[in-house]
């Protein structure tokens, strides 16, 4: 049963952003007949009275609409940037380093070898 969890859903790439106490994965993945698609999911650290546990979100993002996703947030941000907050530097918030620490803790394809996904 195990090597069926995957549904014949390969993942090829894997970008993990760290984001105080949430971490979003990037992940592209294969259907059996070889198309692609993302899936951006959003996990959280949830503490618990017997350890801890991970609440995860995700959105499925297929080919057809990532130019439409793209303009979307490329739009809302710099709306944000532009329009609400033209005063701050949001060169401020870049972490560079902090995902080069990352990618050395990480295996080759980009994953964090620790993380356990149930």
């Amino acid at each position: 049963m195990e090597e069926n969890k995957t549904n014949g859903r390969d993942e090829i790439y894997s970008e993990k952003v760290k984001a105080g106490k949430r971490t979003y994965f990037f992940d592209v993945k294969s259907t059996r007949s070889n198309d692609y698609y993302l899936t951006i999911t959003e996990s959280k650290k949830r503490f618990k009275e017997d350890g801890f546990t991970y609440e995860k979100h995700k959105i499925f993002l297929y080919k057809e609409d990532f130019n439409k996703f793209l303009e979307a947030l490329s739009n809302t941000v710099n709306h944000v940037k532009n329009e609400l907050m033209p005063g701050v530097d949001f060169t401020q918030f870049d972490h560079s380093h902090e995902r080069e620490e990352a990618e050395a803790t990480t295996g080759k394809n980009g994953l964090d070898t620790d993380l356990k996904w149930e």
